[in-house]
């Protein structure tokens, strides 16, 4: 019996984020899009509660893109990855000036190699405290 509540006490620390640092935090996106899914979304919301728990974290959200297509279509597209994300926390409630926004499109690939996995990886919205 002390197993299963020792279990259950470790899933509930860690479906909330409370003390967890949201440095590098990732969500990811569709091929060719800048929707934000509703996983995408839970985890957002995650972030925003820790930013509302920890008034003096300030972030830049970075919008990542795979190899695929022009340098300016990725430039757009992480643009929006990241405006979309940030708007999340916005809407949520966390105050716009704690948040930059950063495209990187395809010039800053997070993961190495080709492919649908490593470029499923780089499509990404990262979320960096700010120093």
């Amino acid at each position: 019996m002390k197993k299963y509540a020792l279990i259950a006490g470790l899933l509930a620390l860690g479906a909330c984020r409370g003390t967890e640092e949201i440095n590098g935090d990732m969500v990811f996106f569709a091929f060719d899009s800048a929707v934000v899914s509703d996983e995408a979304k839970k985890e957002l919301m995650d972030q925003s509660l820790f930013m509302k728990q920890n008034r003096d974290i300030n972030v830049i959200m970075e919008g990542h893109c795979d190899e695929r297509g022009s340098t300016e279509y990725n430039l757009a597209l992480g643009a929006l990855r990241a405006g979309n994300a940030a708007h999340v926390l916005i809407k949520d409630g966390i105050e716009p000036e704690r948040i930059k926004t950063i495209s990187y499109g395809k010039e800053r690939p997070q993961f190495t190699g080709t492919g649908e996995r490593v470029w499923s990886l780089n499509r990404n919205a990262t979320t960096v405290v700010a120093e």
